[in-house]
């Protein structure tokens, strides 16, 4: 049995222990950082996310990770978003009610209004094993970067609760890569507890809740940030220009004409042009007149009134 002044120092001593315990819940609370989406102080360009292939979240009951990144791209303000998804098909759905006359006079929905995306942005797994199977699955990553850079990491382990995701970015007008981009997160990444609401907030509005509310959504959500950040700072740090860096559209001529060595009619005549010849502009132009080459390579002056954009 033990005494009064027993009592007192056990009770002294639990006292101690709560407090410890307390101190440490509030320090660590301190320490909490909510997780933050990268922002760019200028547009880089256009963007369209499309969904990879293989739909590999069907597995674990998230959603489309399309819905997750256009989060990150929409509050990134590194580029303007351009749906290619739902908002796209209902977009046409509207455009076919104008074009059959369905619409009311001055509705102004037509063709030649649609933005067109500099790049294309896909989320998808990286994929370690060539047959996923069981708890672990890869993506279908071997389409975009070969085996090699596809063999890197493993994709989704429900077991380990950790996610190794990619995201490739696309320049569309050169189907050049911009840049293709590796992130990685593990269930510990996620000690910061009620900080992360605020972050998880929004999802449920893009419609990518799970992301939210489950445990290895909040996973690969945090393994898909990871790679934002990283393709942020990339394309902030050697930024691309989606319409400088390539050449002009290539033209076919839609009259017959003739290449001219200058912007004149009177100027010496190159060679004739036929119907369905292929052009190429260089970038050179003087009122209608512009400049072009061959495919033999020979270059003149042509009036832009005589082509059209190649399809």
């Amino acid at each position: 049995m033990m005494g009064p002044a027993s009592n007192l120092r056990r009770c002294a001593a639990l006292l101690l222990v709560a407090i410890v315990a307390a101190t440490s819940t509030v320090a660590l609370a301190k320490d909490e950082k909510q997780p933050e989406i990268p922002v760019c102080d200028k547009k880089i360009g256009t963007l369209s996310v499309v969904e990879p292939e293989q739909k590999w979240w069907v597995q674990y009951n998230l959603e489309s990770p399309e819905a997750l990144i256009k989060v990150f791209v929409a509050q990134c303000k590194c580029f303007t978003l351009v749906d290619r998804g739902k908002g796209l098909a209902a977009a046409e759905k509207e455009r076919a009610l104008a074009s059959g006359g369905e619409m009311r006079v001055g509705s102004n929905v037509g063709k030649g209004q649609m933005k067109a995306a500099d790049y294309v942005l896909v989320p998808d797994l990286v994929n370690k094993n060539a047959n996923s199977g069981g708890s672990r699955l890869g993506g279908a990553l071997g389409g975009l970067m070969g085996r090699t850079a596809g063999a890197v990491l493993g994709g989704v382990s429900l077991k380990s609760k950790t996610a190794d995701v990619v995201l490739t970015l696309t320049d569309v007008r050169s189907t050049e890569q911009v840049a293709v981009v590796e992130g990685h997160a593990k269930k510990t990444d996620l000690g910061w507890g009620a900080a992360g609401g605020a972050f998880f907030g929004g999802f449920a509005a893009a419609g990518a809740s799970s992301y939210a509310n489950t445990e290895i959504g909040q996973v690969v959500a945090m393994a898909y940030l990871d790679a934002f950040t990283k393709l942020v700072a990339e394309v902030q740090k050697n930024t691309p220009d989606a319409k400088a860096n390539n050449v002009s559209q290539s033209v076919t001529m839609a009259k017959p004409g003739r290449l001219y060595a200058k912007a004149d009619t009177k100027s010496t005549v190159v060679r004739d042009l036929d119907v369905g010849m292929m052009l190429y502009p260089t970038g050179e132009k003087d009122g209608i007149w512009w400049k072009v080459s061959d495919e033999l390579g020979n270059e003149g002056w042509v009036p832009s009134t005589l082509f059209g954009l190649a399809k």
